[in-house]
């Protein structure tokens, strides 16, 4: 047994493990985070894809020992509320469930804007036997150009879609009287 420390999600973590553990293994069983999927545990089928410092890997091959004092990042690490995550159940992305944490952890690697051709360079790791890869593709091209349009929104809080809500928005006053 061996003491592995790496930052798991944003968070310092230390595990005590077999220095040849699979880290697919550790994370599912000692660190509870089960989102990461076994499938063929042969590093075939990306359905364990995890990100380690920015990059895809298939955590069924890595042993525990090499993430030492790297950033690994699982689908949990995502927060539920990421724009990969949304838009693959908005738009069919997500099937069955065995490939969708990987894949979307693989298309987070891909960037902002991928085009069609780095999607299925990026993806080709990755199986689906649900979707035929379409709906995949859809849904990685719907969170970029929700992205874009995001990105693309005036930073003034009066603009934005929340400002109805927000202290200091331009809220009609009761009295009538204008703030002028």
């Amino acid at each position: 047994m061996t003491s592995v420390s790496f930052v798991l999600n944003g968070r310092r973590s230390k595990v005590r493990a077999h220095a040849m553990r699979r880290l697919l293994d550790v994370l599912r069983e000692d660190c509870g985070l089960t989102g990461t999927k076994e499938g063929c545990g042969e590093g075939e089928c990306g359905a364990c894809t995890v990100l380690v410092d920015g990059a895809p890997v298939n955590s069924c091959l890595v042993p525990v020992a090499q993430v030492a004092g790297a950033r690994v990042t699982t689908i949990e690490g995502l927060g539920g509320d990421h724009p990969l995550q949304r838009a693959f159940v908005e738009h069919g992305g997500a099937q069955c469930g065995i490939c969708t944490p990987g894949m979307i952890l693989a298309a987070v690697a891909l960037g902002k804007k991928p085009t069609i051709d780095q999607m299925k360079t990026g993806l080709a790791g990755n199986l689906c036997r649900c979707t035929g890869y379409s709906a995949i593709y859809r849904s990685i091209e719907a969170a970029a150009k929700r992205r874009n349009r995001r990105e693309a929104q005036p930073r003034n809080p009066r603009n934005s879609r929340n400002s109805r809500n927000s202290t200091g928005s331009g809220h009609s006053r009761k009295s009538g009287i204008s703030r002028k």
